[in-house]
């Protein structure tokens, strides 16, 4: 009977210890999200790792209230709590920079290997020094995510060249979206009895509508402008643009030994000649970014906006109840449908980081609904994704919208490669000193182009 008895224990003894054999196998094996397998994570599967993510520009870790209206404002704190449950055992660490001087903080950053994911809009520059990981190897083997989920464009225009590739690839994810468009006040244009914008309006629209409407309002009687534009920090890209409704180019070439520049080209000229020109329905001060002050406030004086852009104008419209008051048409575009600067920022791993599977799952989490809608509804910036279009939160500004959505799917790809390089700095030199009557249009272009060269030739 003991006898017996001792069998059965030993029996169901080793039963258990089979059932607890297979579980812990099927602990160990599971959940390999990044370059391998995509299976779901498991308790615990990411327990001890840290991925540090570098952030540029107005996130904020707590919640923020807005003294004036009072509306709180979620921080980033509500995007670490969810990442890191849907990651047992997962930290996220954020590290926030501003936007004045990101790219050498950026640099010395990834120099010294502080984080593992970069939002990086300088990718082009970053990709060349080998230290980012090629991203198609994690894309291809990742079943669970869709590169279709991105607004037309955005992947493309992030691609880059890596140290040792003649073609171009994928470093960085869609992340911040971003675009340039033409910005104007409707109650200025019916006052004036100006027709509105088209939705592609040419340099012959813009110039013979900007110069019905400046002068004396026949409803108010106050002084109007009929356009504004920065005439520093982004005057490149506007006059870049220009070119571009002529069909012009900056130039082409990608690789910094292949890039040739167009900045003395004829329609370059001729757009600095034209920008010129509107400068006689401007207020004065473009250079120093000045005479737009009353620009999204009730008594608003200026009629057009040239080269503006959704963070400072969908919301701080809305925020002044001129939602309905300002309309949108689009930047100039070449006969290809084409032009404008591609704007925003990617997110990107670094290659020396040492936990890549859970920084993948974290560009994954930062490019979902969850983050994207975070962006959009708390921290004032732009989408990415063709989701944004199914929010409640979209179809309260959808008129502002829906042009912004259209300038992001067809400005100039891949982003121009000399964007956060010294060019951009020459050329927007150059424009500064032709509107300040420093030098002709000629004169401007000619030495851009020369300086460029020169420093293109030094690089290389």
């Amino acid at each position: 009977m003991k006898q017996g008895k001792s069998f059965w224990l030993m029996l169901l003894f080793m039963f258990v210890v089979a059932v607890l054999a297979v579980g812990c196998s099927s602990d160990d094996t599971a959940g390999d999200n990044g370059s391998g397998n995509d299976e779901g994570a498991v308790d615990g599967e990411w327990e001890g790792q840290t991925i540090k993510v570098q952030l540029i520009g107005d996130f904020d870790l707590e919640d923020s209230t807005d003294p004036i209206t009072g509306e709180t404002t979620k921080g980033l704190q509500v995007i670490k709590d969810e990442f890191e449950s849907q990651h047992p055992g997962a930290t996220v660490e954020f590290i926030i920079m501003p936007w004045e001087g990101y790219t050498e903080k950026t640099q010395a950053m990834i120099t010294s290997g502080e984080a593992d994911v970069y939002q990086m809009p300088g990718i082009a520059d970053f990709a060349a020094q080998d230290v980012l990981e090629p991203l198609e190897p994690y894309i291809e083997n990742d079943s669970e995510f869709d590169l279709d989920i991105f607004i037309d464009n955005q992947v493309n225009g992030w691609k880059a060249l890596g140290s040792d590739s003649d073609e171009l690839g994928i470093y960085g994810l869609p992340f911040l979206g971003d675009a340039r468009f033409i910005a104007y006040d409707k109650q200025l244009f019916d006052e004036w009895g100006v027709e509105y914008l088209s939705e592609h309006p040419t340099m012959e629209e813009i110039e013979e509508k900007a110069k019905q409407m400046t002068g004396e309002n026949p409803v108010s009687g106050e002084e109007n402008y009929g356009i504004w534009f920065r005439g520093d920090w982004s005057s490149a890209f506007t006059l870049i643009n220009i070119a571009e409704g002529q069909n012009g180019s900056w130039g082409n070439g990608f690789a910094w030994d292949e890039i040739e520049f167009n900045f003395d080209s004829p329609e370059m000229e001729s757009g600095l000649e034209w920008l010129l020109d509107m400068k006689e329905y401007a207020p004065d001060g473009l250079v120093s970014d000045q005479g737009s002050e009353k620009w999204l406030t009730p008594d608003n004086d200026i009629a057009i906006m040239l080269n503006q852009g959704p963070g400072d104008t969908i919301m701080p419209a809305y925020a002044q109840g001129l939602g309905d008051r300002i309309a949108i048409a689009q930047e100039f575009k070449n006969d290809e449908g084409v032009g404008g600067m591609f704007a925003g920022s990617p997110i990107t791993m670094a290659k020396d980081s040492e936990n890549k599977d859970l920084a993948w799952e974290w560009m994954k989490f930062a490019t979902s609904e969850t983050v994207q809608q975070y962006i959009f509804e708390e921290a004032n910036g732009m989408p990415a994704i063709k989701a944004a279009e199914t929010w409640d939160s979209y179809a309260e500004v959808k008129n502002l919208m829906d042009p912004t959505m259209e300038a992001m799917s067809t400005p100039w790809t891949p982003r121009y490669p000399w964007a956060s390089s010294q060019p951009r700095f020459i050329l927007t030199s150059e424009v500064e000193a032709a509107l300040t009557g420093e030098r002709s249009a000629t004169e401007a272009v000619e030495k851009a182009q020369k300086e460029s060269q020169e420093w293109l030739k030094n690089r290389n």
